[in-house]
């Protein structure tokens, strides 16, 4: 107070998801811990003070180590979960997770308390007998979050606000007991070398050459390197040249004109996972973020429909890439407006 700083910081502590009783579905979230839980949300509430909680997919995965559920947990094309109380399908294990914190706050009649996400992420390696820890997964679900937060879009209970969330962690402790796992969560080593890029650094949100194509819940590979173009070598001028024939090429690759759409009637909840994949394939998605060209409206259908057909264009417009698990089509139609342009159009 003497310093003037009075309802400036907030005090807060951080939970486990340990702290709910109930977490599936997610709207039937609740606390455990009763009246003790009660007192810290009163505390909360009068201060103006964030619920901090730390999910992570990844323990989810560990206890039901499947590849649907790896794809679900990792952000990546899947079947989805539905909601049996509201009829809505969850795509990702992290909006589950915190909208299952949002009805657990609501149903104790502190719906004001704001949520932060104090730690999530996935480790890079682990003991020979740990399930999940692998580079792959762990560059996935960092990355697929940081687009996911980025868009906008919320959680099916808290649409359109992105919860704040901290990536644990920036470093690896490498001196933490337990299994190896706990000393890999790290974006950089001890010595301040890279162990991946997830996405955060502004050369890393630069668009692929080739992105690869969705594809139903499979672990995730790494992406094929793009190629490298030699430099062209000094022209001579040949003597005496002999005529050739232009010859035709043999089976060239199908292209497609046009531009890369959502399909009539596909739910929020498949447009929101098409959205975090084509994202997460390194295209460029600056213009449906905030201050883009294309981030109002800011719906799912809107930023989906653009990230969609800037994947397909960067893909080189082949038959497979606006698919989308057979929820996109190829349109001739212009879905441009106003500042608004999508790449595209005819061959």
């Amino acid at each position: 107070m003497a310093a003037s700083l009075g309802g400036k910081i907030k005090v807060s502590t951080v939970h486990s998801m340990a702290v709910l009783s109930q977490s599936e579905p997610p709207s039937a979230g609740a606390f455990g811990f009763g009246d003790t839980m009660k007192a810290l949300l009163q505390f909360h509430s009068a201060n103006g003070a964030p619920f901090m909680i730390n999910p992570y997919p990844f323990f989810a995965y560990q206890s039901d180590p499947r590849p649907e559920t790896l794809a679900f947990c990792l952000f990546q094309p899947n079947a989805g979960r539905p909601d049996a109380n509201t009829g809505i399908k969850y795509m990702n294990m992290f909006d589950a997770q915190v909208d299952a914190v949002h009805s657990a706050l609501k149903g104790m009649g502190f719906k004001d308390v704001e949520i932060v996400v104090a730690e999530t992420g996935w480790p890079y390696k682990g003991d020979p007998n740990e399930v999940g820890p692998s580079l792959e997964s762990a560059k996935a679900y960092n990355a697929n979050l940081i687009n996911h937060l980025r868009s906008m879009v919320g959680t099916p209970l808290m649409p359109g606000k992105s919860v704040d969330t901290y990536i644990f962690a920036l470093y690896d402790e490498n001196q933490k007991p337990g299994p190896a796992s706990e000393r890999s969560f790290g974006l950089f080593k001890p010595d301040l070398s890279v162990t991946y890029e997830a996405g955060l650094s502004k050369s890393a949100q630069t668009p692929a050459p080739t992105p690869t194509t969705p594809a139903p819940a499979t672990t995730p590979t790494p992406a094929t390197p793009a190629p490298v173009n030699p430099a062209p070598a000094t022209p001579t001028t040949p003597v005496n040249p002999a005529p050739t024939t232009p010859t035709t090429p043999v089976n060239p690759a199908p292209t497609f004109s046009g531009w890369c759409v959502p399909r009539q009637g596909i739910s929020d909840a498949q447009l929101q996972a098409n959205l975090d994949y084509a994202c997460g394939q390194g295209i460029d998605c600056g213009p449906i973020q905030p201050g883009g060209a294309c981030f109002e409206p800011t719906t799912v259908a809107s930023h989906a429909a653009y990230a969609m057909n800037v994947y397909y264009q960067s893909a080189g417009r082949n038959s497979g890439s606006c698919d989308f698990s057979q929820t996109a089509t190829v349109t001739t139609t212009n879905p441009s407006y106003n500042s608004c342009v999508y790449p595209g159009g005819s061959t």
